[in-house]
């Protein structure tokens, strides 16, 4: 008899459910992570961009040209960053059944 109420018992017990998909994605978190310190670098740089334009004299016109180099170099990475977390966004909403998954490309 116990035997069949154990059989009964585990009639009952389901296989454990593979992991939701996490809302963001660990990929999505990456990209907003890289481009938050992307903005917090820029920031500074910014900051002091208008420190040195606001120095009487023209002084500093080659640190002026490096932080404008460097702020343009920060905005290609910003870009490459942001194609990736809508690329993992959209995987996530293919995963949640939101969207359809296709072959085209975005």
């Amino acid at each position: 008899m116990s035997n069949k109420k154990q059989m009964e018992k585990d009639a009952f017990v389901f296989p454990a459910c593979p992991t939701k998909p996490r809302v963001p994605s660990d990929r999505e978190v990456d990209a907003l992570d890289a481009m938050r310190a992307i903005k917090e670098r820029a920031r500074v740089l910014k900051d002091r961009l208008q420190a040195l334009t606001n120095e009487p004299g023209g002084k500093g016109t080659a640190e002026i040209a490096g932080v404008e180099s460097e702020l343009k170099e920060m905005r290609t990475e910003w870009d490459s960053w942001e194609k990736k977390r809508l690329v993992a966004a959209r995987e996530r909403m293919i995963l949640l059944g939101h969207e359809e998954g296709g072959s085209e490309d975005r």
